[in-house]
């Protein structure tokens, strides 16, 4: 199965596993009086609670039942790169994680345009991983038993304990061979970002580029803005992945112009 871990991690199992509750007190006092909500008021207040939240799940499930329409039949070859299918099942899974991203940032994945960017990105994606998979298998990279097994535990304790690692990984539609799989993949796919992509270290004056339009848009928004310093760092390793990112869809290019691609879909 190629596909990457890292878009399926923060995509499906970086799945947010808070319970939301609250038990504050209601009562209050008021010129030396108890005020209390009356049982009726209660009444009514729980209605409408449950009203809203019945309308909300319903909202939701039709949005779900839009999504799930994108999806396409799991044993269909979506597309063939240098002779490697990749699967609808392959597919099904990078079109969730896109589908999310696109409602994150406020899109509508299930408008006419909108699903029509979500099948190209959804494409673009599988054929580059497969390409830059193809390219680290080529020149030799590989994943240790060692290696593997180090970044299970890395995920696993991003998660707190195995309880909640579990249900992620139900959430995301994952079983350990699943995983396993998948990091045994990405390893070689790391080693090769990191030994064949190089960038150039960020200016200074990229930086300070960089924080003038955090500091705009900070004080924009009535936001405490941090001091250059203090930033530095973080901007630092920012523009870098910013970089490295824009590296790999340039190799992503040049690797498509030696290789075969059919789309299928």
């Amino acid at each position: 199965m190629k596909k990457l871990l890292y878009p399926i991690v923060i995509g499906l199992l970086a799945v947010v596993l808070t319970a939301c509750g609250s038990n504050d007190e209601a009562d209050k006092k008021s010129g030396g009086k108890e005020t209390k909500t009356t049982e009726e008021q209660q009444n009514k207040n729980e209605k409408e609670t449950a009203k809203a939240t019945e309308e909300q799940q319903k909202k939701m499930e039709e949005m779900q039942k839009e999504l799930d329409k994108q999806k396409v039949d799991e044993k269909k070859t979506v597309a063939i790169v240098n002779d490697e299918k990749i699967s609808g099942a392959e597919y099904n899974t990078v079109l969730s994680t896109t589908q999310m991203q696109m409602q994150q940032f406020g899109q509508d994945p299930t408008s006419k345009e909108g699903a029509k960017q979500i099948k190209k990105q959804t494409i673009d994606s599988l054929v580059g991983q497969t390409l830059l998979l193809q390219a680290a298998d080529k020149k030799g990279y590989t994943a240790s038993k060692a290696e593997i097994e180090k970044q299970l535990a890395q995920i696993k304790d991003q998660y707190g304990n195995e309880e909640k690692f579990k249900e992620a990984m139900k959430k995301a539609g994952l079983n350990s061979k699943m995983l396993n799989a998948q990091i045994a993949e990405n390893i070689p796919y790391t080693k090769y970002v990191e030994k064949e992509i190089k960038v150039n270290e960020p200016t200074d004056k990229e930086i300070e580029k960089s924080y003038d339009q955090y500091a705009k848009q900070a004080k924009a928004s009535g936001q405490k803005v941090q001091k250059l310093e203090e930033m530095k760092p973080q901007i630092k390793e920012q523009l870098k992945q910013q970089k490295k990112q824009e590296m790999l869809v340039k190799r992503v290019e040049e690797l498509k112009k030696n290789a075969k691609v059919d789309i299928k879909i």
